[in-house]
């Protein structure tokens, strides 16, 4: 059975990228889930004379090990102005100075979603221009405009959308 792991790049409590993520994660066929939450792995900010008078946090290495230790990546990223959230920014950072191709290679559905229209565009753009450098293989991505309007009882509503995202996570599964 494949491991694919589960998370929002934000450290609300009621994330709404965290349920999207979580829905996505639930569609994937023959997989053994493993739903992760940024809250869960406090980090220093992270900064270089932090890292050379302490060297780096636990949980970093930790979050880094489910990374490593799975078949997929199921990750949908807030958008802070424009952005990534500073949570996620954070335990980026910190894994990439333990390993500069973090993400392994590993396939990755990448998605947003934001109350907005452009349902976190912005941030998913910038994503998916970084992240190959740093070991992404994103092989699907999705963007849910309009969160409040097209989610609702941890599912989509609208059905062109959610079609959508149902053949992207097809894309994800095939590459598992």
């Amino acid at each position: 059975m494949k491991k694919v792991i589960a998370f929002a790049g934000s450290n609300s409590k009621n994330s709404i990228n965290k349920q999207l993520a979580t829905y996505a994660a639930s569609l994937v066929e023959g997989a053994e889930l493993t739903v992760l939450d940024l809250n869960d792995f406090e980090l220093p900010l992270y900064g270089i004379d932090y890292e050379q008078e302490h060297g780096i946090p636990k949980n970093a290495q930790k979050f880094l090990d489910y990374i490593k230790s799975s078949d997929g990546i199921v990750l949908s990223l807030a958008e802070h102005n424009g952005a990534y959230a500073t949570v996620f920014k954070n335990i980026f950072d910190w894994m990439s100075r333990i390993d500069g191709k973090l993400w392994s290679e590993k396939p990755m559905l990448l998605m947003a979603t934001s109350p907005g229209a452009r349902g976190g565009a912005t941030v998913l753009e910038v994503a998916k221009g970084r992240f190959p450098y740093m070991g992404g293989n994103i092989v699907a991505t999705f963007s849910l405009p309009s969160f409040g309007q097209n989610f609702s009882e941890a599912k989509i509503t609208n059905e062109e959308l959610n079609n959508t995202l149902l053949g992207e996570v097809k894309q994800f599964e095939i590459s598992l």
